[in-house]
């Protein structure tokens, strides 16, 4: 094994996480195992929406019925705590302004600064792999050159 291979192998994986891949995680549902085990020993990353957009999905998730009041309160509280192991961005000023864009696809707003954000991270230090559990996005993604399988 060459001294590179070591380096790499010792290497902590840089994870980007959209907020699907999160809430996937956070609410068990189908495939979570697989990402749970990805995750797990990783460095992980995201923007600050991550926690707005996992907060707002909850309470409609809640107000929907699908999560029970207890259910409710205990993901509420998983997420502040999941906060302090990921390594969030802010959105800032510059990553509005960007003019990056998928060159086929249209993401959303919100998806689009998921976007921004990876390809910010992956500027300073490359991230392994952008985690999302959304198609249209992992294909944005993979549009803009992040590392999405």
């Amino acid at each position: 094994m060459t001294a590179e291979k070591i380096e790499d192998a010792a290497r902590e994986r840089r994870l980007y996480l959209d907020t699907s891949a999160y809430l996937c995680i956070l609410l068990r549902d189908q495939g979570s195992d697989v990402l749970v085990r990805e995750t797990t020993g990783a460095e992980l990353l995201s923007s600050v929406l991550l926690v707005l957009e996992a907060k707002r999905n909850l309470v409609r998730l809640a107000r929907e019925g699908v999560l029970q009041p207890e259910q409710y309160k205990e993901c509420l509280g998983r997420v502040e705590a999941d906060a302090d192991f990921f390594l969030l961005s802010d959105l800032t000023l510059d990553i509005c302004r960007s003019t990056i864009m998928p060159a086929v696809s249209t993401p959303h707003s919100l998806d689009l600064v998921h976007l921004r954000t990876a390809l910010s991270f992956h500027s300073v230090e490359p991230i392994d792999r952008f985690v999302t559990n959304d198609e249209s996005q992992r294909q944005a993604a993979e549009e803009v050159g992040l590392p999405v399988s």
